[in-house]
C-alpha cells in the first residue's frame, strides 16, 4: 500500500472492477432464456386457464341442471298400448305380459319393455297389475300354488285379485287401466306407479 492510498480503497477498486465486468450481462431478475418476462404473454396463460376452468364446470353443470329442471319440464308420454289378443289370456289364470313404455328412447334397450300381470277371472273379466310392490317397487312374482303374489325382498304378499295380505305394503297393488278394443287387451302405459300417483 502506498503512502498516498486511503484505508479501504482497494476494497473500492475491486467493487467497482467487478460492477464494471457485470455490465452488459442479464441481471438475476430475467428469465432463463435471458429475456424480460411478457406481461402479455402471462395474460394470456391465466385467460386460457379461466376459459378451461368455465368449460370444465359447464361440462359438469349443464347436465346436473337439465336433470333437476327436467322434471318441470318434461311432458307425460301415455298411451293405450296392446298386450296382445285377450283370447291368449286363459280364464281363471294370471300370466305375466310386457310392453313398450311410450316414452322409451332408441338407447334405453330392454330396460323400456315393462312388465305387468294379467288375471282373467272365471268370468272373463280383466285386470292389470304393475309388478311393482307397493312398499318400495320390488318386483313381485305370482304363486299359483299359494294363490298370492309374494314380493322375495321384504315379505310382502297379496292376493290374486291385487289386495294386501300380509307384509309391509301399505296398499294392494297398483291396477292399470285397461280395456278391450277389437279383440285385443290395451293397458294406459307410460307412468311408473308410486304411492301418490298410482298408474
Amino acid at each position: 500500500m502506498s503512502d498516498t492510498e486511503h484505508p479501504g480503497s482497494s476494497e473500492r477498486n475491486q467493487a467497482h472492477e467487478s460492477a464494471a465486468g457485470h455490465e452488459g450481462r442479464p441481471c438475476s431478475c430475467a428469465g432463463k432464456s435471458g429475456e424480460p418476462d411478457n406481461p402479455d404473454r402471462r395474460k394470456f396463460l391465466i385467460r386460457v386457464g379461466i376459459g378451461l376452468n368455465i368449460a370444465a364446470g359447464a361440462l359438469v353443470g349443464i347436465p346436473v341442471l337439465g336433470y333437476l329442471f327436467s322434471a318441470f319440464r318434461k311432458k307425460e308420454e301415455r298411451s293405450w298400448i296392446s298386450l296382445g289378443p285377450a283370447d291368449q289370456f286363459e280364464a281363471g289364470k294370471i300370466r305375466l305380459a310386457s310392453y313398450r313404455n311410450p316414452g322409451a328412447k332408441g338407447w334405453d334397450g330392454q330396460s323400456a319393455d315393462i312388465p305387468c300381470w294379467v288375471r282373467r277371472d272365471d268370468s272373463g273379466e280383466f285386470q292389470v297389475f304393475a309388478i311393482n310392490c307397493t312398499h318400495l317397487g320390488c318386483p313381485v312374482r305370482w304363486f299359483e300354488e299359494s294363490g298370492l303374489f309374494l314380493c322375495p325382498c321384504h315379505g310382502g304378499a297379496y292376493y290374486q285379485d291385487g289386495a294386501r295380505a300380509a307384509g309391509p305394503p301399505p296398499r294392494g297393488l297398483y291396477q292399470y287401466e285397461h280395456r278391450l278394443r277389437n279383440g285385443e287387451l290395451l293397458v294406459m302405459g307410460g307412468r311408473i306407479p308410486t304411492l301418490s300417483q298410482s298408474v
